[in-house]
């Protein structure tokens, strides 16, 4: 066939799919819907079970090169990587197949835990190889992956000067609890645009997100479709039912709908388009506040349980009496 790029196939259109954008308080442009890459190839050693999908038991079929070119293919243009994730390089290799201009594409990373701890030198480091893994000479946004206690501050104060030097579009936060934020707040000199947290109708802490989006700070969800329980649950399958849509659906739709950014993720290319049909239709009120109930107090304490474990995991901290002082065990969890 002529004419194709790389793959032999027809070139991508830098466009990708129709997809609304939010404007960040630093007035850049974010998609509301990007590609997540987490477990897509690889599967971390201190991934906790609990947060493991049901497509990532018994390993990857595809490596993360070919998934992540077919979410290219698919018209995904956001991709939302980190370090921790283990396979920038197979995701720059499949940005570099694709043969897309850098502009259509949106790419975010995050810093992990360890080097977070390590100081400024290491994050800014960690950012450097990341540039080299995606093979780019800039991110669109950049977060601090946990607020490791005593140490996320700085390592903050670093993207900011990154940012002053132009390899980092948009700055933000993950996992940060309202406290970890007021605790940056004072040192940030550019404000966070974005928190990346578990969003999804099992764990909806509706007081939490109001908060950031009083506070201009935009949502970024994971776990978005929770796991594959939630496509069980009775509500979710009666409402799919109603709406003639898929339980994904239904799970994408609630989220967007909150004005929260969505970044599901799928190996498996139907689903890839399934997913991002969540645009064009809309979930009644009293429907939203139904799926909003489904979140129980259990779910919250599980919540809080392993914020207070993640926050020190892959450092020096875990475990340890130190640990217990300084991390914040009073945050707020709805």
């Amino acid at each position: 066939g002529g004419g194709g790029g790389g793959g032999g196939g027809v070139a991508l259109k830098a466009s990708g799919l129709d997809c609304p954008t939010i404007q960040l308080s630093d007035q850049t442009k974010h998609p509301m819907l990007g590609y997540g890459t987490y477990k897509v190839g690889f599967i971390p050693a201190s991934a906790s079970a609990a947060a493991g999908g049901t497509e990532a038991a018994g390993g990857t079929e595809k490596t993360a090169r070919e998934c992540i070119a077919e979410a290219l293919e698919v018209g995904y243009r956001f991709l939302d990587c980190a370090q921790f994730y283990g396979n920038e390089k197979e995701v720059g290799l499949a940005i570099k197949d694709s043969g897309l201009p850098r502009e259509s594409l949106y790419l975010a990373s995050k810093v992990w835990t360890d080097k977070i701890y390590l100081g400024p030198a290491a994050v800014r480091e960690q950012v450097l190889r990341t540039l080299a893994d995606l093979q780019t000479d800039y991110l669109d946004l950049y977060l601090v992956h946990w607020p490791v206690p005593g140490h996320h501050v700085a390592a903050y104060k670093e993207l900011e000067n990154l940012v002053r030097e132009g390899k980092l579009r948009s700055i933000g936060m993950s996992n940060y609890a309202v406290e970890d934020y007021e605790e940056l707040k004072g040192a940030a000199e550019i404000k966070p645009s974005i928190n990346q947290i578990e969003v999804n109708p099992f764990l909806y802490r509706k007081e939490t997100i109001d908060y950031f989006q009083g506070e201009g700070v935009k949502i970024q969800s994971y776990r978005a479709l929770r796991d594959g329980k939630a496509f069980q649950d009775p509500l979710v399958l009666e409402l799919a039912a109603k709406y003639k849509k898929s339980a994904a659906q239904i799970l994408g739709r609630w989220c967007v709908q909150k004005g929260v950014i969505y970044i599901p993720k799928s190996v498996k290319r139907e689903r890839m388009v399934e997913n991002a049909e969540v645009f064009d239709w809309e979930i009644e009120a009293e429907d939203m506040a139904r799926l909003d109930a489904l979140t129980t107090p259990e779910a919250l304490q599980t919540f809080k349980d392993l914020y207070i474990k993640c926050v020190v995991r892959d450092t020096p901290l875990a475990g340890t009496e130190e640990a217990k002082k300084i991390i914040k065990t009073d945050i707020t969890i709805g």
